[in-house]
């Protein structure tokens, strides 16, 4: 019997499958396509996602960068730009890497993990027993498993298949376009790389730029082909059933900035795509049984501010070690459990941010008079510093003992000095194991009884006050010293009784 049988190999299901195997657990990853997909979805990664994957060492492999990552000196929020420069603890990490690089180093690592990723394998039907999950493919195979995951997207069959109900609201008041163009250089800013439109001004790289008749966006990309897109609300609904066309889009452009710009077609292969309306949606159940979900399968949202895959990883990794110490017999009681009652705030917070952004690009004079509203408040750095704990998932706090200020939250960029000299914390959580950290060398005697499921490092540690640390393989912080009974109990609560 398998004992995790994943359905999707898009990013949340390789970065699932990593987790397990680095937990023990080798699952079995099906996924529908026969080859990768090369199809432009998302174009980077944002938020604190990024710096978990410094922490799991694939931070260098997408960057190049061998340092760790610096935060993003700006970025924007519902069309507005953000000087994140005010912030003194600036949380907001950007990695510009399209999906398909993303999915090929994930494969990749899966691959070392010796994860067993099979292509071309349709999943058709699902059932449950007391004790495994049955799966038929279209080839007519059937497969078991102690629990089956679906990171299969928003239209997930598992999550259909298992009964699970897909409550939120679908509209179709907006039009949105896209294509790879090519654009000559006299129509760009030399200074900026933004979009010259005379009579109208720049449209600045990289952001979205609002008018009262809708949005556009330029991404001139380097080393791949840029990209330019529009959102329009028009007053009756628009078909999705002809093809969109480039000249479709130059006419959306005129229309969304009163002017025309000069573009063409990308050199070689190129997009095309037009999406009218969209969805904002979240399982009413994370688990039946022994099926969960992870990603777009257990929601879905407006693309704005770029969180999808933020909170998709990230889930991820938070039920990625719960379920290996399920398998492996060593979770305590309910341990699973928590992954929905983790991660389903998180998510409904960033629907609530991204139908937030919806209405700020929204059109018509009565949003313009809010958005210069909004312009005044942004210029208030505690605002600003809110918004950006916001966007990239910094304000997260999982529930956790109210009288440790530190649990719930995120490691801090801590450093361990100890007999291997200076060693950041990142390089310390590669193997995803439970970790305390020990400053007083007292620590690990209490920690002793756990040592097959938690390792200690002794050393003096900076970029923190606490005197230990226990950091789970999510890297978020179980316990930060208080007391030897209160490291018991979290160790217990976390990673259940002593052996």
């Amino acid at each position: 019997m398998i004992d995790v049988l994943i359905v999707g190999a898009g990013p949340n299901g390789l970065m699932l499958a990593c987790e397990l195997a680095l937990a023990g657990v080798h699952p079995v990853v099906l996924e529908r396509r026969p080859t990768p997909g090369g199809e432009p979805r998302a174009n980077g990664l944002v938020g604190q996602v990024v710096r978990l994957l410094d922490r799991r060492g694939l931070y260098a492999r997408l960057s190049g960068d061998d340092g760790p990552p610096s935060p993003q000196p700006a970025f924007a929020f519902g069309a507005f730009p953000l000087d994140l420069t005010v912030l003194a603890d600036n949380p907001h990490y950007v990695l510009g890497v399209p999906q398909a690089q993303l999915e090929a180093a994930l494969a990749a690592r899966a691959a070392e993990l010796g994860v067993d990723l099979r292509r071309g394998h349709d999943v058709v039907d699902l059932r449950q027993r007391s004790d495994a999950v049955e799966v038929d493919l279209a080839d007519g195979t059937r497969l078991t498993a102690r629990f089956l995951v679906g990171a299969d997207g928003g239209r997930s069959l598992v999550r259909r298949t298992a009964g699970i109900e897909f409550p939120g609201v679908t509209n179709d008041r907006s039009v949105s376009r896209t294509a790879t163009v090519t654009v000559p250089a006299s129509s760009l800013d030399p200074e900026t790389g933004g979009l010259l439109a005379p009579g109208y001004g720049i449209v600045p790289p990289f952001q979205h730029t609002r008018t009262p008749r809708g949005l556009i966006a330029w991404a001139p990309f380097p080393g791949r082909p840029a990209l330019l897109s529009t959102t329009e609300w028009p007053d009756a609904p628009t078909s999705d059933e002809t093809p969109m066309t480039l000249a479709e889009l130059r006419a959306s452009v005129t229309r969304v900035l009163g002017v025309d710009v000069p573009f063409g077609p990308a050199d070689g292969p190129g997009l095309l795509r037009r999406l009218t309306g969209g969805n904002t949606r979240i399982a009413a159940r994370y688990r039946a049984g022994r099926v969960l979900l992870v990603g777009d399968a257990a929601h879905v949202h407006p693309a704005m501010g770029g969180p999808g895959l933020n909170l998709g990883l990230q889930d991820a990794v938070n039920l990625g070690w719960k379920l290996a110490a399920t398998v492996r017999g060593w979770a305590p009681e309910g341990l699973l459990d928590t992954y929905e009652a983790e991660r389903r705030p998180v998510a409904e917070r960033v629907v609530m941010s991204t139908q937030a952004q919806s209405a700020l690009i929204g059109p018509g004079e009565e949003i313009t008079g809010l958005r210069e509203l909004f312009a005044e408040l942004l210029r208030i750095p505690e605002v600003t510093g809110h918004i950006a704990a916001l966007m990239s998932g910094a304000d997260v706090r999982y529930p956790a003992d109210p009288a440790d200020p530190m649990a719930g939250r995120s490691a801090p960029e801590v450093v361990v000095h100890g007999d291997r000299g200076p060693v950041r914390l990142a390089e310390l959580t590669r193997t995803a194991r439970p970790l305390l950290l020990d400053a007083t060398g007292g620590w690990a005697e209490v920690a002793a009884p756990w040592r097959d499921r938690v390792d200690v490092v002794t050393g003096r540690l900076t970029g923190t006050t606490a005197t230990g640390l226990l950091v789970r393989p999510d890297c978020f912080v179980a316990w930060s010293a208080g007391n030897a009974d209160t490291l018991r109990a979290a160790l217990t609560r976390h990673f259940g009784p002593p052996r």
